[in-house]
């Protein structure tokens, strides 16, 4: 079996986030990492969106991200610390839209290693040197500069390692241009790791050492090194040189402290509090990430703790002598593993969990009442300040970007009925943790949405002059009349436009540079700028049946497929081209593409005839209406689209230079086919057509214009948008209701929309979300929902939700009513009424869990729901709250034999579940039923076990039941669950219990899988076969009787195979004295299986399900992630496909290296060699590749690379979109 890798939508989640200029323009990009993905973000400042202009797989872990820019330069760099053992430097390139690697050195081995750097990064902020650094003991350092070319060099680099060191964290101390130096967070474990007893491991002290690069002697030398009070987990470097009083930030629990060299005494402010918080009072606080913006007068920093407050932290100065630190509470946002903020004034937040977010500052949050808090004030020892969390008020939302990490697990099934399935996706953690409902689809924003006085068949916008930005007129052709809007604040009718309105308009443009042109059955209109208006009407008994026009050129098929041709001469008159042409059958459609830049014409003109065929005709004058070739179609045509694709324009704010695409015909069939086509720009020859099947009604096509380029919308049941976007096509549906015809739209409110019509009214659509490939719909969870089960009969969702470090609402109500009467109690004898006003505030007080986060309530403590959820409408039907500490772990829906038809829904709960290492005191499995309609569930009886219950699976009308490292059969009894064969041979833990027909696969949670057979008779469950590797499986999917696949909690999918002559019939010895040669092979069962495929996906598996996703598509194994990718891997149907696939990976591994200097092969084997399968997502980095490179890549296939562009698609539309 040969699969085939392809990502349907790559990770959301961001693990670093750096801003800087890398452009090299005035405007400021943010670059993330998604784990092994690069990419580039940039907000714009007008409207506030944030836009991707790159992805790109790095085929490696990305471990550190940084800026970089040398001293004097406007453009930034990107270092990149990796798995792979090398240092590299990229440059955005704006003209290509590509990362250049400009230096890759090698200093150690591949892989995410103790002792080899990579795991820190710090650049001087000068830009002078930059120290990559190890987890324990290596550290590097390279000097950058420029040679005579303005190019950066790279120096050798420099040692400062120290053994039986580890380091915490690294920042570059801002020394204005003394030498360059590094802070480090360090801790020497020389002592505790040579001291048996344990008392020098409990007395090691954290040390910030600084070490400084002497550029003189160009060797790095050990500075200083101090202990430090607080355990700190990092470090916030502060301007130096004439812009502040350099020396460090050290941010610890519940402290922050400023250190700086020389006389500089140590300044520290402990982390204010929330008041009243339900948090246990034992916890520190800890800031977990920051930003500093610098200005040339001022600066401040943002620092956040793990509850989500954002504190401003300012420093005092008395010449340059740091004399105090001011924290003000700023506002509380999602926590973020990293923060950036712009000088455009924008916050941008890549969450830890759950969606990305960008802010506006609207206020820095100066002059409000909020108390700022000093290091100057006089506290206790271990007292701390305090403050009330409220509602954003110095930041404003501008634009949020959905993110699926991480999700939980996935089901994919068709639930509303739409032809194509839906992915049923739980996402998040904790009080923002949702359920997803994803379509494949772009979302639709709906502008506006009127009604009209009869039902439309077509619908135009034209400009009155061609200088200006927005459309001034709407026509709406009905069947007997036309209307035309005229488009302002609002759109109203008007009659003085100069068109026709008492008869249907076939279509009108702009024509030339300020007249209009409207298009009827009787003759063409032309509207002069002065309201003059030239009338051409039709010759005798014959009407215009067809046309198509652009800005300089109008053709028209008169009844009996007679052609006339039309363009305009420079005084702006319309001049008929002197001969007519006859075709030799009807016309159905014809398409004019738009007038080239700097041309006078569009050169062709397509023609789709009742014959089946398109033919293309040339309007040049030398050969005018002369026909230059033909396709042949299999059915017949309904419309025609020319375009221009894959062209950039010119633009001087980014520095992107302009690059010609090809034109593309596309061809809309009535039977729901869509054809796209080269046309040769010269001969006008038809080449390479891609076809793909859009639904049940006839294609219509429209051009529209989406992100400055020229786009397709294609209308059939449902309507598709083809369009391209970093550097390939898209073709996706909308996620709307059927239109009927549409048209481009601009104006003041909506720049780039649509508008179309629908039955009866008139609507204007915007697409704001390019190149996503789901459009979702959010339901919220209370806490993380961890799995869930689709009820057969009414289709409802039944999630269980489970939160660690969590209280149920019951018990965060009591411990609230206890604080308020201790507040009350603590108070004095005058205070009392006070204290009791403040009391009855705090209990009305209720902030909202999904902004400031739920209080943590300590290890060991579990809160825990169990919902029934519509998936359609999204409304919970029944919520059942378990007590404190009984924690949900499993769910399935039983039909047991002894009660027919009828679904239970089995719960495994565990009550007081401590981690590690593992302990409970006891599970219970809970019996519902579904009563109702399916709307509520009712208890049946609690079964109590003695260890926890982990998987549930129905078998044969009885349940199995995983306990801990138990497999048991359960049948349902009266009072209680009734225990009725068990095996006690899995080793570890039961993590999924898989069946199919009789045969159970029951996967550990380290020891991969254990084929199990039940025999009846003897009431036997016995083990007949295992796998040879370890594997710590995190879920699976059964594809047939022998076969499963599985994912491990290392990025691996693996898929075992049973050998055929595998027997299941296999004895148990009872005494357990078998001779030692029967024992079976390393301890485990007697028979192996075999390892088919082995792939490393890079991302933690965490739902497999075998699956069709669109209507008419082949079967294929679809994965999830962790960090919210969704892919999936797909068989090939032949030899030919396999062999071709395994030979363009071969060549653009060589050709195409990946960016971080990982070595592709190496890293899809990262625990196992890759087996049987072949990367897509490596396949179709070819269409990124320079034309040259691809033709060469090509030639070796003996292909061209439209060939194997084609075969590309071909795969990726097989199966998926």
């Amino acid at each position: 079996m040969f699969l085939y890798n392809l990502t349907l939508q790559r990770a959301t989640g961001v693990t670093h986030a750096i801003h800087g200029n890398f452009a090299g323009t005035k405007q400021q990009e943010v670059v993330v990492s998604r784990g092994k993905i690069l990419e580039l973000l940039r907000p714009d400042p007008n409207t506030g969106k944030v836009y991707t202009l790159l992805t790109v797989e790095v085929f490696g872990v990305i471990r550190s991200l940084l800026p970089f820019r040398l001293t004097g330069g406007s453009k930034d760099y990107i270092i990149i610390g990796s798995d792979s053992g090398r240092i590299v430097i990229l440059e955005y390139n704006p003209s290509k839209n590509t990362f250049d690697k400009i230096h890759q050195e090698t200093y150690g081995k591949s892989g995410c290693r103790r002792i080899v750097p990579g795991q820190y990064l710090a650049v001087d902020p000068k830009g002078r040197a930059v120290m990559i650094g190890a987890v324990e003991k290596q550290k590097l350092v390279y000097i950058l500069n420029r040679d005579a070319q303005a190019r950066l060099t790279i120096s050798s680099p420099l040692e400062a390692h120290k053994s039986n060191t580890l380091v915490y964290h690294m920042v570059g101390v801002d020394s204005g241009f003394e030498n360059p130096t590094f802070a480090c967070l360090e801790i020497d474990y020389e002592e505790a790791d040579s001291d048996p007893t344990g008392d020098a491991g409990q007395k090691t002290q954290q040390m910030l050492t600084y070490y400084e690069l002497d550029l003189g002697l160009n060797h790095v030398v050990r500075k200083y090194s101090e202990q430090l009070e607080e355990h700190a987990n990092f470090l916030i470097s502060v301007p130096g040189g004439n812009e502040g009083p350099s020396g460090v930030l050290i941010c610890s629990e519940n402290y922050i402290t400023y250190k700086n060299f020389g006389d500089q005494p140590d300044i520290r402010c402990p982390i204010p509090r929330r008041r009243n918080d339900l948090d246990d009072p034992e916890r520190g606080m800890i800031f977990v990430c920051s930003a500093t913006h610098k200005t040339k007068t001022m600066f401040f920093f943002l620092a956040q703790t793990e509850q989500g407050d954002i504190f401003k932290i300012t420093l005092e100065t008395d010449e340059d002598m740091v004399t105090e630190i001011r924290l003000k509470y700023f506002d509380t946002v999602p926590v973020a593993s990293n923060m950036c903020v712009l000088k455009t004034g924008f916050l941008f937040i890549a969450s830890e969990f759950g969606n990305h977010y960008l802010y506006q500052i609207a206020h820095l949050g100066d002059d409000d009442e909020e108390p700022e808090f000093s290091s100057a004030m006089p506290l206790e020892e271990g007292d701390t300040f305090f403050f009330a969390p409220r509602p954003l008020k110095n930041l404003v939302v501008v634009d949020e970007m959905d993110s699926l990490a991480p999700i939980m697990t996935c089901q994919i099934a068709d639930l509303a009925n739409e032809d194509t399935p839906q992915l049923y996706t739980l996402c998040g953690r904790g009080p923002r943790s949702t359920l997803r409902i994803l379509r494949h689809g772009l979302e639709v924003s709906e502008m506006a949405v009127s009604e009209l006085p009869g039902n439309p068949n077509a619908v135009w916008t034209v400009k009155r002059n061609v200088d200006e930005e927005y459309d001034a007129y709407i026509i709406v052709s009905f069947v007997n009349a036309t209307l035309v809007l005229s488009i302002g604040e609002t759109v109203e009718e008007v009659t003085d436009s100069g068109f026709l309105g008492t008869t249907p308009t076939l279509s009108c443009s702009q024509l030339g540079d300020d007249a209009l042109v409207q298009i009827y059955p009787d003759g063409i209109r032309h509207i002069r700028s002065d309201k003059r208006v030239n009338e051409w009407k039709t010759p005798g008994k014959k009407t215009i049946v067809k046309c198509a026009v652009n800005q300089r050129q109008v053709v028209i098929a008169l009844t009996g497929g007679e052609l006339v041709y039309f363009e305009m001469d420079p005084t702006g008159q319309l001049n008929e081209y002197t001969e007519r042409k006859e075709m030799s059958t009807d016309v159905i459609c014809m398409a004019l593409g738009r007038v080239p830049v700097g041309e006078q014409r569009s050169r062709f003109l397509a023609v789709g005839l009742t014959d089946n065929t398109v033919r293309i005709i040339s309007l040049d004058p030398s050969d005018c209406l002369s026909p230059l070739s033909m396709q042949a179609l299999p059915a017949p045509p309904e419309s025609l689209c020319v375009v221009e694709m894959g062209t950039v324009e010119a633009k001087e704010e980014t520095g992107e230079s302009a690059s010609v695409g090809g034109l593309y015909l596309n061809i809309g069939l009535q039977n729901g086919v869509l054809l796209r086509t080269v046309l040769d720009t010269v001969t006008g020859d038809l080449s390479d057509t891609r076809t793909r099947y859009l639904g049940s009604r006839a294609v219509k096509l429209f051009r529209i214009t989406m992100q400055g380029s020229e786009a397709v919308l294609a209308m059939s049941s449902r309507s598709w948008l083809s369009y391209w976007y970093q550097n390939r096509f898209h073709l996706t549906p909308l996620s709307y209701e059927t239109l009927e015809y549409a048209s481009g739209f601009s104006s003041e409110q909506c720049p780039e929309g649509i508008v179309a019509i629908s039955t009866n009214t008139l609507r204007i659509l915007a697409l704001e979300k390019l190149g996503a490939v789901f459009n979702q719909v959010s339901v919220p969870t209370q806490y993380t929902p961890r799995r869930f089960v689709i009820h057969p009969e009414t289709n409802h969702l039944v999630v269980i939700e489970t939160d660690h470090n969590a209280y149920t609402d019951e018990t965060k109500q009591q411990r609230k009513e206890q604080m308020a009467e201790e507040m009350v109690e603590a108070a004095g004898e005058e205070e009392q009424e006070l204290a009791a006003e403040m009391a009855a505030a705090f209990l009305n007080e209720n902030l909202p869990e999904n902004v400031f986060g739920a209080p943590k309530a300590g290890p060991g403590m579990w809160a825990s729901v169990i919902k029934i959820i519509n998936p359609i409408s999204g409304q919970t039907l029944d919520k059942i709250q378990l007590e404190q500490n009984e924690a949900a772990q499993c769910i399935a829906v039983v039909k047991f034999a002894c009660r027919g038809d009828e679904p239970f829904v089995l719960v495994g709960t565990v009550k007081d579940l401590v981690l590690n290492p593992r302990s409970c005191s006891g599970g219970y499995l809970h019996v519902y039923q579904l009563t109702n309609s399916g709307e509520k569930l009712e208890l049946v009886h609690k079964t109590p076990t003695d260890d926890v219950p982990s998987a549930i699976t129905s078998y044969q009308g009885r349940v199995l039941i995983g306990i801990g490292k138990l497999l048991r059969i359960y049948d349902l009894g009266k009072k209680k669950l009734l225990r009725k064969c068990e095996n006690k041979h899995i080793p570890n833990y039961i993590v999924g219990i898989y069946t199919m027909g009789t045969r159970i696969v029951v996967a550990d949670i380290q020891d991969s899988f254990h084929f199990i057979r039940y025999k009846r008779q003897e009431n036997q469950l016995i083990i007949f076969a295992d796998d040879t590797n370890p594997r710590w499986i995190t879920s699976a999917c059964m594809l047939d009787y022998a076969t499963i696949a599985g994912a491990d909690k290392f990025g691996n999918i693996a898929i075992i195979r049973l050998p055929p002559d595998t027997s299941d019939d296999v004895d148990e010895d009872p005494t357990g004295n078998k001779a030692l040669w029967d024992r079976g092979v390393l301890s485990g069962a007697s028979q192996k299986a075999d390892v088919i495929c082995n792939f490393q996906v890079g991302e933690l598996v965490t739902s497999l399900q075998k699956s069709t996703l669109i209507p008419g598509g082949s079967e294929s194994l679809v994965y999830t992630t962790l960090s919210g990718g969704i892919g999936m891997l797909v068989p090939f149907t032949s030899h030919e496909d396999h062999d071709f696939f395994q030979h363009l990976e071969m060549h653009m591994r060589s050709e195409h290296p990946p960016l971080c200097g990982r070595d592709h092969l190496s890293f899809r084997s990262y625990y196992f060699p890759i087996k049987n399968v072949i990367d897509g997502d490596l396949c179709e980095m070819f269409s990124s590749m320079d034309p040259a490179k691809q033709k060469s890549v090509a030639e070796e296939l003996d292909r061209t690379p439209s060939e194997v562009s084609k075969k590309l698609e071909d795969i990726r539309t097989r199966y998926a979109f």
